[in-house]
């Protein structure tokens, strides 16, 4: 019976604390159905999320202001009609003879209609500029929608693998439950037969105890996890279910500095932004210096008038006809031309300096978090040795404990020792992660988790 007790343990603690299947509990059940990819994830999300919708949106009204129009390009057509009429009562007395002659409401009364044109043609190149304003403007929203969404795979990514890791955390909080289960049972069979004393009883029993309080608070961990996947994905049914398709936190040991750097300064969106920043302010300068020059403007009109008169020679007049014309004016002075050019340069300066801070502070995150990336690789390195030896270490405490040489003391530490080097493993994986995901999003290679 003892030898068989012996193995039953050594096998339980042999196995690999992430590889473990154990009986589905209550978190299990929020992840149970056909496996989901990041790739799914992320696409479900794109489609869902609320914020991205908005600034879609937004970029549609840039795409839909964007015109020739809205530049005023295009001539201007209006047409008009109208009525008016007069009623007149009057006394009318002749110098020489003195007659007076009366007329007694006496209605005239017009009617007219027409279609007026008019077209700005030059404006000292300012029409040229709106268009071109409008054009970068439409480019820079589609430049924020960029923005908004690699900051949103970003955070979606990182929250993917938080749950990972809080599954797997929860998994190596079962086995220590399981092993802790054994142990007290163990301990129980020695206190019943006497070799054992109500101390380590106690001792087992507490230690179970704290292994499962740690093991329902980390159910509330792994469901909240869970629950800010849906809120990102903007997922109304709370209780879907799924399954996450990774196992592990797979981390890529393959990036290069230099290949960063270069795909920073070619593609970073936040980069490209400043560019368009610069580029509206050149277009802003080049609109204060239209000024400088004159303006030309083409109008035209075709109207119908049609008058009759209550009194007079006359009864009815009709006139129609075209009017055109041309006209050339130049402003020679209006006391801010000076002033909103110095001020167009000053904004022009200080949008290039924008644009070199960017860069500069681009260029030290990267130092800054390819240093971190490093040394979280050589942390996971050696956190991976370690556990190495704490599975070896437990494996000889099972085996010496139960032919009774190890107190349950030392037991329970060997224990702790090896859940402590998972947990070290998973946040070093973790971090690890977060580094990796913060150098592509710099480089805008952040899509790639998309695929």
């Amino acid at each position: 019976m003892k030898k068989l007790l012996i193995y039953i343990i050594c096998i339980a603690c042999s196995l690999e604390l992430t590889a473990q299947t154990a009986t589905p509990t209550t978190a299990d059940t929020l992840i149970s159905a056909e496996p989901a990819t990041l790739a799914h994830f992320i696409s479900t999300g794109l489609q869902n999320n609320y914020r991205l919708r908005i600034v879609r949106n937004e970029e549609r009204l840039a795409e839909s202001n964007a015109t020739r129009a809205n530049a005023g390009m295009l001539p201007s057509v209006s047409a008009s009609a109208g009525y008016g009429g007069a009623l007149n009562s009057s006394n009318t007395t002749a110098r020489g003879t003195g007659e007076t002659s009366r007329s007694r409401n006496v209605l005239d009364h017009t009617l007219h209609a027409g279609i007026n044109a008019e077209w700005t043609i030059f404006d000292g190149f300012k029409i040229q500029t709106n268009y071109q304003r409008l054009q970068e403007l439409r480019r820079q929203s589609a430049t924020q929608t960029r923005v908004a969404i690699e900051d949103y795979v970003a955070e979606l990514t990182s929250e993917y693998y938080n749950f990972i890791r809080q599954r797997l955390r929860m998994r190596n909080l079962r086995h220590a439950v399981a092993l802790s289960k054994e142990r007290l049972r163990i301990v129980l069979e020695r206190y019943t037969i006497g070799s054992a004393s109500r101390l380590d009883l106690q001792q087992a029993q507490v230690d179970f105890n704290a292994d499962s309080a740690l093991s329902l608070k980390q159910h509330e961990v792994l469901a909240s996890s869970l629950i800010r996947l849906y809120d990102l994905m903007a997922i109304k049914d709370m209780s879907k279910r799924f399954t996450v398709a990774d196992t592990a936190i797979d981390v890529d040991t393959h990036l290069l500095l230099d290949t960063l750097w270069s795909t920073t300064l070619r593609t970073n969106a936040n980069l490209l932004n400043a560019a368009h920043n610069r580029t509206l302010s050149e277009i802003d300068l080049r609109s204060v210096r239209s000024r400088d020059y004159p303006y030309v403007k083409l109008n035209a009109a075709y109207g119908y008038t049609h008058n009759n008169y209550g009194s007079g020679n006359t009864v009815k007049r009709h006139n129609w006809g075209l009017d055109f014309g041309v006209t050339v004016g130049y402003k020679i002075f209006d006391g801010n031309r000076r002033r909103e050019r110095r001020n167009a340069e000053i904004n022009l300066e200080n949008t290039e300096l924008a644009r070199q801070e960017i860069e500069h502070s681009l260029r030290a995150d990267l130092a800054d978090l390819w240093q971190a990336y490093k040394n979280n690789l050589r942390l996971l390195a050696l956190e991976r040795e370690n556990l190495i030896t704490a599975k070896e270490n437990h494996y000889i405490a099972c085996e010496r404990f139960m032919l009774g040489n190890l107190s349950g003391i030392e037991m329970r530490e060997a224990q702790q020792n090896l859940l402590d080097a998972e947990e070290r493993i998973l946040d070093a994986e973790f971090n690890t992660k977060l580094c990796e995901i913060s150098l592509r999003q710099i480089s805008g290679g952040i899509m790639h988790y998309a695929k």
